[in-house]
């Protein structure tokens, strides 16, 4: 075998012909198509250029971020060009014409509902000023369904495209989907309770909430399912949104004003004017001090409240301005410091549980006096006998 005839079998595999094509038409087209696959980053980035400077002109901040997340569905059009030229490129017949012009049209079906699936986020930041009717759960929740309906739309065109209808398979999947219900009705119905929960605001994220015997934490996230309460020791909690709709929730964070509510023990030796200069020093403080909100605000009082065991207790009723954990635990010191200030001042002090031991009768060999008993009247005789 010579060379001459090594080259005729090397035409002869050149030119067999699959699918009506031979390796050079099929590789000619592979290389149409790998060349638009490279150029697609720079095609991208000329295209954003140019539409940059056309959305720069606005005063609207969400259309740069719409053209942010569509940069990546923009890459993908030279993929397409490239997939039709190179498509265009084998000059297909009957049935293999039709499958190419359905790859292309999934293609571009798939481009579309990529970028309006990417859109979705910053479009939904805009809503996010209208908080009067989306909270940041409900429009987050939005946002999620949005994203399911566009990628259902698209893999439920992609598919009529290629023949296959939707409407039928969905209703073939209906007794199945009826045994899933069925299956699946703590999903549902937890489903349902978070978007109650939602919808009347009983806590959004970053809330802290205490439901009693369940959990208490800051709110991370509001699921479909569930939702996450961090504790304050830092773990998560995966709460059931059906558990947290049922219970009663204490939503401090909703709260105006945090309450200061002491009862402080004054010694039972203090005198009517030294009560009433504590009871007085105590409400000038809290009514001149701007941390604290005053009457008709809040209710406000300083009161001299009973005779407890040990003390004459005086009642201090109060709320704070702030609701923030730290700065209420700063007034609250600095409270603290007035108070015991106000009750020092008035020459008296603060009472602590005690208990007096009354003594009838003490030791002998004490250094206290014996008490005097005066002796009965046979022992008052004198040793002889006689009368003294």
């Amino acid at each position: 075998m010579d060379f001459n005839e090594l080259w005729t079998l090397v035409i002869e595999v050149w030119e067999t012909s699959a699918f009506g094509l031979n390796v050079g038409q099929i590789l000619t087209a592979l290389g149409i198509f790998l060349i638009f696959w490279i150029l697609r980053s720079l095609f991208s980035r000329t295209v954003l250029h140019y539409l940059h400077r056309f959305v720069d002109k606005t005063d609207n901040p969400w259309d740069d971020e719409v053209l942010e997340a569509i940069r990546d569905p923009l890459s993908f059009l030279p993929v397409i060009l490239g997939l039709f030229l190179a498509l265009d490129y084998l000059n297909l017949e009957g049935v293999y014409l039709q499958g190419a012009n359905n790859l292309i049209q999934s293609f571009i079906a798939f481009a579309i509902f990529w970028a309006l699936f990417r859109a979705v986020t910053p479009v939904g930041r805009v809503l996010q000023k209208m908080e009067k009717y989306f909270t940041e759960a409900l429009l987050d929740w939005t946002v999620k369904g949005v994203k399911s309906l566009f990628v259902f739309l698209g893999a439920a065109t992609i598919l009529e495209l290629w023949g296959i209808q939707v409407g039928p398979l969905l209703a073939g999947l209906g007794l199945f989907g009826v045994a899933v219900a069925l299956g699946a009705q703590d999903l549902f119905k937890n489903l349902i309770a978070g978007l109650l929960i939602i919808l009347e605001h009983r806590f959004e994220r970053g809330d802290w909430i205490l439901v009693d015997g369940v959990v208490e934490g800051t709110v991370e996230n509001i699921n479909f399912r569930s939702t996450t309460v961090r504790r304050f020791d830092k773990a998560p909690v995966f709460v059931p949104n059906a558990k947290l709709s049922d219970s009663a929730v204490t939503n401090f964070t909703a709260m105006t004003h945090r309450r200061i509510y002491w009862m402080i023990g004054i010694d039972y030796r203090a005198s009517v004017d030294q009560l009433r200069q504590i009871r007085d020093g105590i409400e000038a403080y809290v009514l001149g001090n701007q941390d604290f909100a005053h009457p008709p605000e809040v209710s406000t009082f300083v009161r001299i409240d009973r005779f407890s065991d040990s003390s004459i207790d005086i009642m201090l009723y109060c709320f704070t301005k702030t609701t923030n954990w730290g700065e209420w635990l700063r007034i609250k010191e600095d409270l603290t410091y007035t108070i015991k200030d106000i009750v020092e001042g008035a020459g008296t002090g603060f009472a602590f549980p005690s208990q007096s031991i009354y003594v009838e009768s003490l030791p002998e060999g004490s250094d206290i006096p014996e008490i005097y008993t005066p002796p009965r009247k046979q022992e008052a005789l004198a040793p002889s006998g006689t009368p003294g």
